[in-house]
């Protein structure tokens, strides 16, 4: 089965990749799930780009550190989804391949690292609404289908 794919692939663009691991995270009653506004108005899902060395859980438990101070069990793994896009901020594309899982409980153990990040929680559908990626959408609703949310 092919990842979802989401954006624009240009042709005749070189893009390059920025391999991203993010967490869908709930509240405990399942009705809200939190969300990561960068300095540019977009509100994205907590995670953020793999970095050398790193797997899956190490990268997401650094940036939920970094993004939310927060410490997380990492529970179902979701899949890729592909995502292609133009940042204006760094002049350049991007392939991004999006590894989305779920986060089954969390704890506030610290301020967060990056103190220019907004955090908010959503109503589900409001927080799919809010999403600038495809593939954060993509996530969300593979969560829904998961714990049957309609």
């Amino acid at each position: 089965m092919a990842n979802p794919t989401f954006g624009d692939k240009k042709e005749n663009v070189t893009y390059q990749p920025r391999y991203g691991v993010y967490a869908v995270i709930p509240d405990a009653e399942k009705k809200q799930i939190v969300l990561v506004q960068a300095p540019n108005g977009a509100w994205f899902l907590p995670g953020g780009e793999i970095e050398a060395g790193e797997d899956h859980q190490d990268a997401l438990k650094r940036e939920l550190i970094e993004e939310l101070g927060f410490t997380a069990e990492i529970g179902t793994y979701y899949g890729q989804a592909d995502e292609y896009f133009y940042s204006r901020h760094r002049d350049a594309y991007y392939y991004n391949p999006a590894y989305l899982y779920e986060a089954t409980s969390f704890q506030e153990v610290q301020k967060p690292l990056e103190d220019f990040n907004h955090i908010a929680w959503f109503p589900i559908d409001e927080a799919i609404e809010k999403l600038k990626r495809g593939s954060h959408k993509w996530g969300i609703e593979a969560w829904k289908i998961q714990h049957g949310i309609d």
